[in-house]
């Protein structure tokens, strides 16, 4: 079952770098609703509250309903500004969603099975992940909070291609639909660097025995 995020805002109409600074002060973030064919809306949220969704992985990947002025819109999470050093959110862009047009986001993948992969554990590799999230284009009712991979029939040097990827109804990979060469590897196994290296040691690497005088040579 999908997660609901709500979230509720109110209109800010004192913009400006100074006025966000205020805001900041007072626990607030600004942010702006934009998109879906209206004018943007600038907002604001309680850090506090923002700040603890922004550590669920699924907010991300999600459709959220804003609520502000007595209205309940759908959006996205484009973008997230924060402090450099400390824990603090500065700024978000949300876009809003139409139920009949389709968007584009990225989503994560989720690896099981990665203990007892069979290139793990019979064979002794370790799991690359070569991508952790893909971009998928879809209606926002089949926006997916991720996307699975199961690695238990790997073995090493196998991988995971974004064709073999198992997507629900009605979500594309946007990478896919630039040609065959864009199927990119996104999960393999491989031995560990190093590994093996006791089975081949000292292969090839002897010196010629030195022949005994005038073996070989040139008769006088």
């Amino acid at each position: 079952m999908k997660e609901s995020f709500e979230l509720v805002a109110e209109v800010r109409t004192d913009l400006g770098k100074g006025a966000s600074r205020r805001l900041r002060r007072a626990n607030k973030v600004p942010a702006v609703l934009y998109g879906g064919h209206e004018d943007p809306v600038s907002l604001t949220f309680t850090h506090n509250e923002l700040f603890l969704h922004l550590q669920q992985e699924s907010f991300y990947s999600h459709i959220l309903k804003i609520g502000y002025s007595g209205k309940t819109e759908q959006a996205v999470l484009r973008d997230v500004q924060r402090h450099p050093s400390k824990p603090v959110i500065l700024h978000i862009d949300l876009m809003r969603v139409s139920a009949k047009e389709k968007l584009r986001m990225q989503v994560p993948l989720h690896f099981v099975n990665e203990d007892t992969a069979i290139g793990v554990k019979q064979q002794g590799g370790i799991v690359t992940h070569l991508m952790t999230e893909v971009e998928v284009s879809c209606l926002p009712k089949d926006l997916p909070e991720f996307i699975e991979v199961d690695v238990a029939a790997l073995e090493v040097g196998d991988s995971v291609h974004l064709s073999q990827l198992k997507l629900p109804d009605n979500v594309e990979l946007l990478e896919l639909s630039h040609g065959d060469e864009h199927d990119q590897a996104v999960v393999s196994i491989h031995v560990p660097r190093g590994a093996g290296t006791d089975e081949v040691e000292g292969e090839g690497d002897q010196e010629a025995e030195p022949k005994a005088e005038g073996e070989g040579g040139a008769e006088a």
